[in-house]
């Protein structure tokens, strides 16, 4: 039994680790945007070396925040004017509502994920220390169900990013692609699904030897 926790809690670890970087990480999709590299997150998008917050894209141009600037100079405008022509077209296509939806959508359920893993790794190590008076509340079934929850949530999150991307802003750009980011969402998947698969293990192998043990 505590070797299946073990397994567990190791993947459990991984698995809220990948979450978290994949969460925080700008490495979602990357594509090219008028001739230059150009990637985004779920809170950030990066264009050549500069990145804006992701709540900017919705109604302004980037950089066109408060305390910053588009073109700096004459000299960067003829250089930047036909990727803000281009970027304009794009987001005037998109819509402001649905990206808004979407990026709410996949943060928080990116989050959620996030979240139910950190309490399955805590139900995990409380596992280990279970007494008897606490026989009714089965610790590694209860981290096995968080686990489970957490792998829903992530899928969530990559399901409607693939969606959205796929048919919405994919349709937009010549030349794209998902990137690591998106790339460690699907392995947290399963990290999070077989942390669940072990201690779901631990349980049943503890309650068969509940029921065989003569009282």
């Amino acid at each position: 039994m505590y070797s299946f926790m073990g397994g567990g809690l190791f993947c459990a670890w991984v698995g809220t680790i990948l979450l978290v970087v994949a969460t925080a990480t700008d490495h979602w999709m990357q594509y090219r945007l008028s001739g230059s590299f150009a990637h985004q997150g779920l809170w950030r998008y990066c264009l050549g070396s500069k990145c804006y917050v992701q709540t900017e894209s919705i109604g302004e141009p980037p950089g066109q925040g408060p305390g910053r600037t588009w073109v700096k100079s004459r000299a960067n405008l003829g250089a930047q004017g036909h990727l803000y022509s281009r970027w304009r077209t794009l987001r005037l296509k998109e819509g402001k509502g649905a990206v808004q939806a979407y990026w709410n959508a996949t943060r928080a359920f990116m989050i959620l994920s996030a979240l139910c893993a950190t309490s399955g790794i805590i139900m995990g190590i409380m596992a280990f220390a279970q007494q008897p008076t606490f026989s009714r509340i089965s610790r590694p079934f209860s981290a096995g169900i968080v686990f489970f929850a957490s792998t829903l949530f992530v899928l969530l999150a990559l399901g409607i990013y693939t969606g959205v991307t796929v048919s919405f802003l994919g349709r937009r750009f010549g030349d794209w692609r998902f990137s690591w980011s998106y790339i460690l969402g699907w392995v947290a998947v399963l990290m999070t699904f077989f942390a669940g698969i072990f201690y779901m293990c631990a349980y049943r192998m503890h309650e068969c030897r509940r029921l065989s043990t003569p009282h």
